[in-house]
């Protein structure tokens, strides 16, 4: 059924063909996809079939040289990754306190309808549930075996501290925002947005309040290659009504888009108030190449921008005559993009059609709700809008994140979806949801600390139950929602059994990329002096040169064997991720975790799930350094965090026993479990 060690001498069926089992039950499959991905039998297993011997022959014979696994990613670390601000662990008193007060509200609903909790997690589960939705993976086998093996009493609040304040947390919590912030590393074929991607990614390892890593977003100043922040309102650069539309939806949870053409059909909101509120943002200037030299941020001086002027239409004659690819052009204008503001009157659209007002009326800046602060009501719009969003007076704001994050621990959020707050749609538990706002609001907006009561409640520490979103019946919290594993979390888990160095690699720091992409422009500068800094640029972070050095130092059959976070975005639409639904990053929260024919084809014959299969991977090792006896354990530990059931057992050694070689058995063990219903989804 499976590959087997794939590294071994044995098998001529070709490496990317699967084998003859697989393919019929792929087949069988097309029916049967919906079932085999049902949550509902997610704990369920196959029952593995032994491998024919004839098979492990061939599999024993074959001669073809295998692909070496790459040997930056197979040495071991000497250090973290980066550092991460460190876990307060005096709090923990506080902290089993305020998760007690939150299973108390649980348990009084719960009674009230008569809904048992689920049963606890054991220590395998426990140990892989925290791994995955605190780090983004699974744990590895020496992570299983010694939590299961610690007898301490405080020993998964030393695990849960322990994951908070690792790079492994950084990176899932980056792919979380990075789905809802739409990050991508072009949005616009002239805006360099590494420099941003980084500043998220640092923000998260620093742990800066979420209010005021917000207000830095809304209110930034200057180039993106000098100031990162600045990316959050070029990424709808050109498009001010939708930044203001997508805006609301992110931090306050509240869908106004539709009041930009016409009032709101489903809500109270009017068109006159969309313009009202995006009256503060209005004045928001965005340089755009092609049209002067002047940067968003006012800081070129005239004698600057008339060089400016020149050196743009030297570049513009020298494409048309062939001499330099218009990649020059772009170059230039991701050296200007920036952002700036100057006061500027919004004008009603020229369609406006109520009797509130006429078309083209000047519209003055007014909130939602509320009041701007005081201590902002005589700054510019930008900063009074964001004081008014990011205010602790401001309950949305606070109940928004609340919310959401509940829903990223607990799987499913009490206000569903969480961007549709509305008068008519109330969550399913009103007190407690007020309860998350203020504790969102006593501790600062610390997120971090935030998740860490919510994985210390004992509803979170439950065995992971099925719901039904689209039944309207609300969900009790006997445990948290079973859920498949996103496309970030499935692909990091494989390459845990792969990589010994899954962190061999990261995208480049603001720094180091504003080093190698920056240009300073000066009355002086020469378009000699454009040029040479932007081959400088081609031959290390240019698309082309940058794809063929993560290929050269860290791929495997056209796979770079990297953490998700530290990949190109958006990867190609054929890319494992992609397939497992990591989205295009256009539309906030795009990922899905549908099930799909071609996720089951990737799983059975992949190029990752071969690398997990190459001598020298971890798994590998690892099984290979142990005898046969004990290597079922080693298998059950490193895949699924717990060990083998008796007939399980059994079934394993009998087909190691049988197997040409105990590699090729192993192999077939471990292609087998990686390919259950129990490894993929959350138990």
């Amino acid at each position: 059924m499976s590959p087997g060690f794939n590294s071994l001498p044995g098998s001529k069926r070709p490496r990317t063909s699967p084998p003859r089992t697989a393919v019929r039950l792929g087949v069988a499959l097309l029916v049967a996809t919906a079932a085999w991905w049902s949550p509902a039998r997610s704990a369920e297993r196959p029952r593995q079939g032994t491998a024919t011997k004839k098979r492990d022959r061939a599999a024993a014979r074959d001669s073809e040289p295998r692909l070496r696994l790459p040997a930056a990613v197979m040495t071991a670390p000497s250090g973290p990754a980066f550092d991460v601000a460190r876990i307060d662990r005096a709090r923990r008193p506080a902290v089993a306190a305020a998760a007690a007060e939150i299973d108390r509200m649980l348990a009084t609903q719960r009674d009230e309808r008569g809904v048992k909790p689920s049963p606890p997690l054991d220590d395998g589960g426990f140990v892989r549930r925290a791994h995955l939705e605190l780090g983004g993976r699974i744990p590895t086998f020496d992570e299983t075996k010694a939590f299961l093996d610690a007898k301490g009493a405080a020993k998964r609040e030393d695990l849960v501290e322990r994951l908070l304040e690792s790079p492994d947390f950084v990176s899932h919590f980056y792919n979380f925002w990075a789905d809802i912030l739409r990050l991508t590393e072009r949005p616009q074929k002239d805006i360099f947005f590494e420099p941003y991607l980084d500043w998220v990614k640092r923000s998260i390892a620093d742990n800066r309040p979420y209010d005021a890593w917000v207000r830095e977003m809304l209110t930034a100043d200057g180039r993106l290659l000098e100031n990162p922040a600045v990316g959050y309102q070029l990424r709808d650069r050109g498009m001010p009504l939708p930044y203001v539309d997508n805006t609301v939806r992110v931090f306050l949870g509240t869908q106004i888009g539709c009041a930009q053409c016409h009032d709101h059909p489903f809500d109270s909101w009017t068109q006159k108030q969309f313009y009202e509120l995006a009256a503060f943002t209005a004045g928001t200037r965005m340089r755009e190449p092609g049209k002067g030299g002047r940067a968003a941020a006012g800081d070129v001086d005239a004698a600057t921008a008339k060089q400016l002027r020149e050196l743009q239409q030297t570049i513009r004659e020298n494409i048309r005559a062939g001499r330099v690819d218009n990649g020059l052009r772009l170059f230039v204008g991701a050296n200007l993009a920036g952002v700036g503001f100057a006061p500027r009157t919004l004008e009603l659209p020229h369609d406006y059609q109520y009797d509130d007002a006429k078309p083209f009326d000047p519209v003055r800046p007014a909130v939602l709700w509320g009041d701007v602060p005081a201590g902002a009501a005589d700054a510019e719009g930008r900063m009074q809008f964001a004081a008014w969003l990011t205010d602790r007076g401001n309950r949305q704001f606070a109940r928004t994140i609340a919310n959401r994050m509940w829903k990223k621990v607990m799987g499913a959020g009490l206000v569903e979806p969480v961007d549709d707050f509305r008068e008519d749609h109330p969550p399913t538990h009103p007190a407690l949801l007020e309860h998350l706002t203020d504790l969102v609001l006593e501790l600062d907006f610390d997120l971090r600390e935030y998740v860490r009561v919510l994985v210390s409640t004992d509803t979170w520490r439950r065995r992971a139950v099925v719901h039904d979103a689209t039944s309207g019946a609300p969900f009790q919290y006997e445990g948290p929602v079973l859920r498949r594993m996103t496309a970030e979390q499935l692909w990091d888990s494989i390459l845990t059994l792969v990589a010994r160095n899954e962190w061999a690699f990261q995208r480049p720091t603001a720094d180091a990329y504003a080093d190698r992409a920056g240009l300073a422009f000066t009355p002086k500068t020469t378009y000699g002096d454009v040029e040479a800094a932007y081959r400088r640029f081609t031959d290390t972070y240019g698309r082309a040169a940058y794809q063929r050095q993560l290929q050269k130092e860290y791929g495997y059959h056209g796979q770079v064997l990297v953490r998700a976070s530290e990949l190109p975005t958006p990867l190609p639409l054929g890319h494992f991720l992609r397939q497992f639904g990591q989205s295009d990053r256009e539309s906030i929260e795009g990922g899905r975790t549908t099930a799909t024919v071609p996720q089951i084809l990737a799983m059975f014959n992949g190029p990752i799930t071969h690398a997990m299969l190459e001598r020298g991977s971890v798994i590998y090792d690892e099984v290979m350094s142990h005898p046969t006896t004990e290597a079922v354990d080693v298998v059950f530990l490193a895949v699924l965090s717990h060990r083998p059931s008796a007939s399980d057992r059994a079934a394993a050694l009998h087909e190691l026993r049988t197997a040409s070689t105990p590699a090729v058995g192993c192999g077939n063990l471990i292609w087998a479990l990686l390919n259950t219903r129990e490894f993929l989804f959350i138990q």
